[in-house]
């Protein structure tokens, strides 16, 4: 009888541990960070591992007006639109080893288990 009550202490104890290393992974994913472009790279993304956008480099060539400004500058919102999202994408994967490595031997590989989004 007392012998399901250890097991169940010593889950919980293991379940505390999962959470403060989760808690730790957290707290570093500003330390992660992806860069994603565009327009062969004239403008750059930089995101963190919070998926905030923390850097963005535009060429000088592409702030000079042409013939159309309004074209120019609806080429180059979508340009920043277009390296924030790769960004985004290349950082994704870093987030999960991030909290793969975080948690590593405290649980189980499922396949098809993300970590991920436990993250919120």
């Amino acid at each position: 009888m007392f012998g399901n009550l250890g097991d169940m202490m010593g889950m919980m104890g293991k379940m505390k541990e999962i959470q403060s290393r989760m808690k730790d992974a957290q707290d570093t994913l500003n330390t992660i960070s992806a860069t994603g472009e565009s327009g062969a790279g004239l403008v750059q993304a930089t995101v963190n591992g919070t998926k905030q956008l923390v850097k963005l480099q535009i060429d000088p060539d592409l702030l000079k007006t042409g013939d159309n400004p309004a074209d120019d500058r609806e080429m180059l919102q979508d340009l920043i639109v277009a390296a924030t999202n790769k960004a985004m994408d290349n950082v994704e994967p870093l987030i999960k080893e991030h909290i793969r490595k975080a948690t590593e031997g405290m649980l189980p590989n499922i396949p098809g288990m993300d970590l991920g989004s436990l993250m919120g």
